[in-house]
């Protein structure tokens, strides 16, 4: 048992139901519980939909479709992970790294032939996930990205909540290449091609979808005019010295005022929902410290609860990978356990990984599939969820893990692998396939050539 449990019983309950007094995993499934939640937070949720399911009385409106991209780093031991055959896993069975998730077996698909022919470098498991740019391939430029398709998701489809997109990251102070997920500071990255931060700590997180007791109007008044005084010196100085760069200097300062404004859009966008309240906490706030499996268990958890409260339909999740290992007790950096091959117990701590990956990654479409969405149908159900990396195996860039879940993909059955025909079809063309199943009105992404019929029922 963790450490954190004496201190924060309530909290471990939403990894650990219980049938005693009222929980949060039973605001997760009980319409009185998530009734009385609403009225002992803060009256009005500014979630109309779960007003209407406290009520009882009225029809209820379709619940909206959530996208979730989780990013994992580094890849998997080859021979002990990835299906070999293609077909129903109720047929095939599941390898040994996957077989935690044989509870789930008939409610995921994978898919392989899968490449982002964008990525170059070994270590960056994440950097171009989303995008599939080449970082390194821009003309007169040492590192250019693109949007990533998160975005492109939230910009056509999040506009309508507290946040169109969550992104969140690990707290891990070698979180980058030494973890496979290469530079940038999240998976998600905005329309210039610029790194998103993401929320590292289950604690930030916390204060994120709930509400500070110790924050008020005022305080967040001052906070934003303070930001934006800022942000005002910045653009006034920049400006004043535009005149004297280079093209090469003037078009970096033209990105930079590009992530300027899309800062000003975010004060926008606080300001315009400040004086719609967030929800208030039924359980404590969790440590500060909390890292690997505690911290991606709570991280999975209070995701869910943002997408049950409407807060966001799209989430993104770069996760911590050396802090993972340490907590299993595996003395080895995730770059070295990544060279698997110098010896078998390498090769026993990387399929141990493997297995823990797939493990947690199933106690996530426990929650997803516990959860009840406003309709009272299961959150899973309208959820697309999609799990992976740029790396296979070691430093290998082809034929990249993608394993999907979720029922907010009408269009996809699920509960099989897929070989796709072509090698080294195109990431972008799975991104392209999800971003429509997800509602998106887009017919290219990136380098995509397509969508993926063989996904398709």
């Amino acid at each position: 048992m963790f450490s954190f449990v004496a201190k924060h019983p309530r909290l471990w309950q939403l990894a650990t139901p219980t049938t005693s007094s009222p929980t949060v995993n039973q605001f997760f499934n009980d319409r009185r519980t998530r009734r009385s939640f609403l009225h002992a937070g803060s009256g009005v949720l500014a979630i109309p939909f779960l007003e209407t399911l406290a009520s009882g009385e009225k029809a209820v409106s379709k619940p909206p479709t959530r996208s979730i991209f989780l990013g994992g780093g580094f890849g998997f031991t080859k021979d002990s992970f990835y299906p070999t055959q293609a077909g129903r896993f109720a047929d095939i069975g599941l390898t040994d790294g996957l077989k935690p998730l044989e509870r789930h077996q008939n409610d995921i698909t994978m898919v392989s032939n899968l490449t982002n022919v964008g990525a170059t470098n070994p270590h960056g498991g994440s950097v171009s996930y989303l995008t599939g740019a080449n970082v390194a391939g821009t003309p007169g430029k040492r590192f250019h990205n693109s949007i990533s398709c998160d975005q492109v998701i939230a910009q056509q489809l999040g506009q309508g909540t507290r946040f169109p997109s969550l992104t969140l990251s690990a707290n891990e102070p070698d979180g980058g290449s030494n973890a496979g997920h290469g530079p940038g500071l999240s998976l998600a990255w905005d329309v210039a091609g610029n790194p998103i931060p993401g929320i590292s700590k289950p604690i930030d997180l916390f204060y994120t979808i709930f509400a500070n007791p110790n924050d008020s109007r005022e305080a967040l008044d001052a906070r934003l005019k303070k930001k934006q005084s800022i942000l005002d010196v910045v653009r006034t100085n920049g400006t004043g010295m535009r005149h004297s760069l280079s093209k090469h200097d003037r078009d970096k300062l033209d990105e930079y005022f590009t992530g300027i404004r899309q800062v000003e859009t975010g004060l926008e966008r606080q300001a315009k929902w400040a004086d719609t309240p967030k929800p208030r906490a039924t359980m404590d706030a969790p440590d500060e410290g909390i890292t690997g499996e505690q911290a991606i268990r709570l991280m999975y958890d209070m995701m869910i609860i943002a997408l049950q409260t409407d807060a966001t339909r799209v989430i993104t999740y770069r996760q911590p990978v050396g802090s993972l290992l340490t907590g299993m007790g595996i003395n080895l950096k995730a770059h070295s356990l990544s060279h698997y091959g110098f010896s078998q117990p390498r090769i026993d701590a990387s399929q141990q990984r493997d297995r823990k990956c797939s493990a947690l990654f199933a106690h996530f479409l426990d929650r997803l599939k516990e959860a009840r969405d406003m309709d009272g149908s299961r959150l899973y159900d309208n959820c697309i969820v999609s799990y992976g990396t740029n790396l296979r195996s070691g430093h290998e860039l082809k034929n990249v893990p993608a394993i999907l879940s979720g029922g907010g993909a009408k269009q996809i059955p699920h509960g099989r692998h897929i070989m796709l025909p072509k090698a080294d079809t195109p990431l972008a063309n799975y991104w392209l396939t999800l971003m429509q199943q997800a509602g998106v009105k887009q017919n290219q992404f990136s380098h995509s050539t397509g969508i993926i019929p063989e996904l398709l029922a």
